[in-house]
């Protein structure tokens, strides 16, 4: 060995000990003929100190930063000690060391507040990975890593490897696809989720399925996004709804203790998918703070059975609500103070491009118990007070409304309450809520094939209630402009999501499972008989083999690390992850492949 103790160890209990180190030279600070050396390894940061008999060692053999280094020393309690580490108390008086490798100057400093940007840590990411903070989250990952291991175990889960070459079935994002040198012609993909083999383990009797696996989507990325990335996948038989819901929260509680020493001891709040686009504006709401949705105007087939606020805007002529299909407000706490640059700099943020709206009207509630608007030309003292009133406005607070068609204005609503809620401290990294939302629509219309897709996956059954209409029914849509009074539409799907602080970290649904309601889901997906033979044969056919009742949940893995690790982005979390343009940066990956593997594959490239 070519240590005793790590860098990370030793105390004052140690002092005296005789002790051998290695690790990397983090700085070097001569003092006269005294030199001080931070040395760092995985578990800490230990000063260590040679003093002048060293002093020509040094000279013909001079340290520097990265440089590989193994000593041997006494370790005694340092004169002026450091706080900050866990070994601040102590230092090694170095006897005898030797270089074990040297390194060259590294392209950015490897410390917290580094001067190196994305990329070019990215392309060196084996030195970031070095650094503390990044240490933390791959350490933060591990952890939640083995707190699920953990708990899955003792609730009898048993980890089952699924394959990673499979059957290319595009019906969600776009499948990586793998060439086969033995069947010249013929791919396989690589799973964007092991879906059909855990609902075979289930037929198969493994009631108890998980795994924390890789998959992969060809698709456009994002910050929370990543070609390949990980999920804890679950699967349970002989279960209902509630028994998966129990489960799981159970999980994540488990996960809170064992990783964060929180007690989320709070029951995990449920709310339909209608009540929360219609409370928060989106179907993963963050409920960590308030400033809840006033809708003043909407379609009525969009929300049946919903209150009705028009008489709160209607016959002002105010055409920017009289022409929209939609209308919405918020109230903000503490903000009638804007003043004219605040209010224009909102504005200026709800036309941007990612947002998409035309303008935004808002209410002042005065102290004084005055109002004062935007739209002030238009709505006048009562009215004002009205509309304020229904927002759960109070004196001080600032009502913004928003209009135009309703999914742009919902969507756009709900970026500006986050957007608030952020501004004003509402969303705190240190606070978590998990919240159910459940009862999603099984399908959503595609407009240009005039067809039904699914919402979540094909997989999916609908609520029990819904079953009958479902089998009862042609799914083909007759007329188009009438799709909305079709019986599917409005089918509930048995699906559920946990939401995080306004993060989707899980979702899942209790499965199809007879041979007769999978082939009426396909159908409606427009699959004729033999493209559900060709795509799905081997799952119909398991069915006809006694296939028991079963259900699960997929949790982002990467997803669930970086909200406990306080980040927005996956990457931070992911030791070796590609970067927005799904390039390796670090490997120069994807890259071209020579001819002669070309030519095994019996592929043709066509760039033109």
């Amino acid at each position: 060995m070519f240590r005793t103790i790590t860098c990370g160890e030793l105390r004052m209990a140690d002092v005296n000990k005789e002790v051998v180190l290695a690790g990397w030279v983090q700085t070097v600070r001569k003092f006269g003929s005294i030199t001080f050396v931070d040395m760092r390894d995985r578990y800490g940061i230990t000063q260590l100190l040679f003093d002048e008999n060293l002093n020509q060692q040094l000279d013909d053999t001079p340290l520097g930063r990265e440089y590989v280094l193994q000593v041997k020393g006494i370790v005694s309690e340092r004169s002026n000690k450091n706080k900050n580490i866990p070994t601040g108390d102590i230092e090694v008086l170095v006897k005898e060391f030797s270089i074990l490798n040297r390194s060259i100057t590294p392209p950015f400093t490897i410390q917290d507040d580094t001067d190196g940007g994305d990329d070019l840590r990215m392309k060196y990411r084996y030195l970031d990975l070095r650094r503390n903070a990044v240490k933390k989250n791959i350490e933060l990952r591990y952890a939640v890593n083995r707190a699920t291991r953990d708990y899955m175990h003792q609730n009898g889960f048993m980890d089952i490897e699924t394959p990673f070459l499979i059957k290319s079935t595009p019906e969600g994002a776009r499948d990586f696809v793998v060439p086969s040198r033995m069947n010249p012609g013929e791919f396989y993909a690589l799973p964007q989720s092991p879906q059909t083999f855990k609902q075979l383990l289930m037929v198969s009797g493994y009631d108890r399925y998980y795994q924390i696996v890789k998959c992969f989507r060809d698709e456009d990325l994002r910050a929370d996004r990543q070609p390949e990335f990980t999920q804890i996948d679950c699967e349970m038989a002989f279960v209902e709804q509630e028994d998966v819901l129990n489960m799981f929260e159970g999980l994540i509680k488990y996960i809170f203790k064992a990783v964060k020493g929180l007690d989320y001891t709070e029951s995990v709040q449920r709310m339909s998918w209608e009540d929360a686009m219609w409370v928060f504006g989106n179907d993963k709401p963050d409920i960590r703070f308030g400033m809840k949705l006033l809708n003043l105007k909407y379609p009525d087939h969009v929300f049946r059975g919903k209150e009705k606020n028009n008489q709160l805007i209607d016959g002002a002529g105010f055409g920017v609500f009289d022409d929209a299909e939609t209308v919405v407000a918020i109230s903000v706490p503490r903000c009638a103070d804007y003043s004219r640059k605040q209010t224009d700099e909102l504005t200026e943020w709800v036309k941007r491009p990612q947002i998409g709206m035309k303008g935004l009207a808002f209410i002042k509630c005065n102290a004084d118990g005055s109002f004062k608007s935007s739209m002030d030309k238009f709505y006048v003292g009562e009215r004002l007070k009205a509309i304020a009133v229904a927002a759960g406005a109070n004196e001080g607070d600032l009502v913004l409304i928003l209009a135009g068609p309703e999914e742009r204005t919902r969507k756009a609503i709900s970026e500006l309450r986050l957007e608030m809620g952020r501004r004003l401290g509402l969303r705190k990294e240190d606070e978590f809520k998990l919240l159910w939302v459940l009862d999603f629509p099984l399908f959503e219309y595609a407009e240009e094939e005039n067809r039904w897709v699914a919402r979540h996956h094909p997989f999916t059954s609908p609520k029990p209630s819904d079953i009958d209409t479902m089998i009862n029914n042609n799914p083909v849509i007759e007329n188009a402009a009438d799709y909305l009074k079709h019986p599917y539409a409005n089918i509930k799907a048995n699906a559920y999501d946990m939401v995080l602080n306004g993060n989707e970290i899980g979702g899942g649904s209790i499965r199809i499972f007879q041979k007769e309601l999978q082939q009426k889901m396909f159908q409606a997906l427009g699959m004729d008989e033999a493209e559900q033979q060709h795509k799905f044969g081997f799952l119909l056919g398991a069915f006809e083999y006694g296939a028991p009742p079963h259900g699960g949940i997929a949790f982002g893995f990467d997803r669930l690390c970086a909200i406990l690790g306080g980040s927005e982005s996956i990457r931070d979390f992911i030791a070796f992850p590609k970067n927005n343009s799904g390039r390796d940066v670090m490997l120069d990956a994807p890259s071209t492949i020579d001819q002669k593997q070309l030519d095994e594959l019996s592929l043709k490239l066509d760039l033109e």
